[in-house]
């Protein structure tokens, strides 16, 4: 059934560095799996993270690797199974690796997709959008240059909602910083951080209620990924939505999360979740227990930020919007249609599949040796 599958490591500059609490990236690395049928159909997975193992536990060339060396050959070995069965079979043979998991399942859905002649969000239970809110992230660590980046956005109608990446430098140097920003921008445009997991449970009660008293309107991971204690006690300490991300790492720790209550929100990614329908289920649990809903990124190019979307698109709320802009950070592109960015929204494509064409000239150009 499955006649190549096929990793590729692709390198992009991003227009400006975006510094985040883990690393300071001014490239980024996507990781695309191609997977080819013996009757011609192509279905495109992608495994982006950010800046190598400083964010997580998959790098691209370990999510090569596995893909080449494990799930290929699975892959290959399973005839007569449909995605459920073929997902069923590679959760209980391969452990961890989700992002690997997701690329390998959003390449599957694509085929079936284009198979059915349906887009993926029909195949995860019907869009109840078009289109999605997107916010773009102010991350070049210099105040004046991200209130200009800002201002400049709204001028053209693309984003006016803004995160803002701290926890690199000292506290208090960050939360003025991000204060500065809100009252440049006014009352009505919307601003939250995102601390990458960076302060201890100390200092989030100190940067936490500045930032509440500035009109911050998020607050993202403040503290350490295991922490989950802490980050419950923060959720009921505070009136500004304190959101759980990396602590999330699929439905098993959305459940945990959620039966706590240890956050406002759950910022669902695809690939953190190991794929499109284990992060459709985060976002069940999380309407079931009351949680709202952001939609996350791993800066992911077009591929995986539209996968993204056609998830999100199947969400009945999303309270905080997207932050799907990934491909926006990016000098070149590799689609043959770029995604439609207008009216500070991403519109979600309507075509079988994921309903982007990929330009495979451009990918063997890009492609790493």
């Amino acid at each position: 059934m499955y006649k190549s599958i096929e990793t590729i490591l692709i390198d992009i500059p991003t227009i400006r560095a975006h510094k985040l609490s883990v690393a300071t990236m001014s490239t980024q690395t996507l990781v695309l799996v191609k997977i080819t049928t013996d009757d011609g159909f192509i279905g495109w997975g992608e495994a982006t993270t950010i800046g190598g193992l400083n964010y997580g536990e998959e790098s691209p060339e370990s999510v090569k690797t596995n893909v080449e060396t494990y799930f290929a050959p699975l892959l290959k070995s399973v005839q007569g199974l449909n995605i459920a069965q073929t997902l069923k079979v590679i959760r209980k043979s391969i452990n961890g690796n989700r992002f690997a998991k997701c690329a390998i399942q959003t390449a599957l859905l694509d085929i079936q997709g284009k198979r059915l002649g349906v887009p993926v969000s029909e195949l995860l239970g019907g869009r109840l959008r078009d289109a999605l809110p997107v916010l773009w992230t102010l991350a070049s660590g210099d105040t004046e240059k991200d209130i200009a980046e800002a201002q400049q956005l709204i001028e053209i109608k693309r984003h006016n909602a803004f995160k803002l990446k701290i926890g690199a430098n000292k506290l208090q140097q960050d939360v003025d910083h991000v204060i500065a920003i809100k009252k440049a921008l006014g009352d009505d445009i919307s601003i939250r951080v995102d601390v990458n997991r960076a302060w201890s449970e100390i200092e989030c009660i100190k940067g936490i209620q500045q930032l509440q008293d500035g009109g911050i309107d998020l607050i993202e991971q403040p503290c350490a990924i295991e922490n989950t204690n802490a980050l419950a006690r923060l959720t009921q300490r505070f009136d500004v939505a304190i959101m759980a991300d990396e602590a999330l790492t699929g439905p098993d720790s959305a459940y945990r999360l959620a039966k706590q209550h240890g956050a406002d929100v759950f910022a669902v990614k695809i690939n953190q979740s190991a794929g499109l329908i284990e992060a459709c289920e985060v976002a069940k649990i999380a309407k079931l227990a009351g949680i709202d809903l952001y939609g996350g990124t791993m800066l992911e190019g077009p591929i995986g930020t539209i996968a993204s979307a056609h998830a999100f698109a199947t969400f009945e709320s999303l309270a905080y919007g997207t932050e799907l802009f990934g491909p926006l950070l990016l000098t070149q592109d590799i689609l043959k249609t770029p995604l439609q960015y207008e009216n500070f929204e991403l519109k979600v494509p309507t075509g079988s599949g994921l309903g982007i064409e990929v330009d495979e000239d451009k990918i063997d150009q890009l492609r790493r040796q």
